[in-house]
């Protein structure tokens, strides 16, 4: 391959097994130390991937993750807290991987060497121009991953990414590409270290900013997450009480009226 591959270059460091416990420890962490800052540096394409996708979502699009392996997991994971976390549809933010929903916890045998696949599962959502597509591949080089951005740009579906090498067949396919270049893992190779964290990071940014913009939060506050446990409600309770004004007892039958913090809150204001 014609450009540099930094996720498979070797460690900066050797004789893992001679190490001790803290010793590998504390080099793990200041590897670690290093991810925020390689995030930081990509901020301006983090931003313009965004403005894509707040004005789609507005006008009723969805937001698509396709990947394979540990980066399709990210992308799953990130999209299943939408709903609890922001009161949004399941339908709004979908997470999707190369084998399908057995991968999430066992590798799925050749499923990130189809070409066909991955706009197969976008069909099957009843992919639009409408929506938005973030394939996400450490390497860059996924052909499932790929092969599908190529599918989207073909049918006028805005395409994003995440990865981790300059240069990569991801990043060049992609209209919107984030290239975080985070080095050498501390396991050489091991892309679910510093290369997961810093997708996770990064997608971290592009839901939770994008939700803020659509109005999923108040303040700094949740006001549209689900009541799912006792935790939860709790939260919700000390949220309106301190938006209110109002003890305890008051608020928890506002909420459970209401069934969420912000429509506790418009009914007791009126709105």
């Amino acid at each position: 391959m014609s450009f540099i591959k930094t996720t498979e270059q070797s460690s900066s460091y050797n004789h893992l097994e001679k190490m001790t416990v803290n010793e590998l420890l504390s080099n793990i962490n200041n590897e670690d130390k290093t991810i925020a800052i390689a995030v930081e540096k990509v901020i301006p394409y983090i931003e313009k991937l965004v403005d894509q996708i707040i004005p789609k979502l507005k006008n009723g699009g969805r937001l698509f993750y396709i990947g394979a392996g540990t980066s399709g997991r990210l992308g799953i994971l990130d999209a299943s807290e939408c709903p609890p976390t922001f009161g949004v549809s399941h339908d709004l933010v979908i997470g999707l991987i190369a084998g399908g929903d057995n991968a999430i916890r066992r590798a799925v045998e050749n499923a990130e060497d189809s070409t066909t696949q991955g706009w197969k599962d976008l069909q099957n959502n009843t992919i639009t121009s409408d929506d938005v597509v973030i394939g996400i591949a450490a390497s860059g080089t996924t052909p499932y991953v790929v092969s599908t951005l190529q599918k989207c740009n073909e049918n006028n579906i805005i395409t994003g990414c995440i990865t981790m090498n300059q240069g990569s067949p991801l990043a060049l396919v992609a209209q919107f590409p984030i290239v975080c270049v985070v080095g050498p893992e501390f396991v050489t190779g091991s892309s679910r270290m510093k290369a997961g964290t810093a997708q996770k990071l990064i997608l971290n940014m592009v839901s939770t900013s994008t939700m803020i913009q659509l109005g999923k939060v108040k303040g700094n506050k949740m006001v549209d997450m689900q009541l799912s446990n006792d935790k939860l409600v709790n939260r919700g309770i000390r949220m309106i009480m301190e938006e209110l004004h109002i003890d305890e007892n008051q608020a928890k039958k506002l909420l459970l009226k209401c069934g969420s913090v912000r429509n506790a809150v418009n009914f007791y204001n009126g709105k």
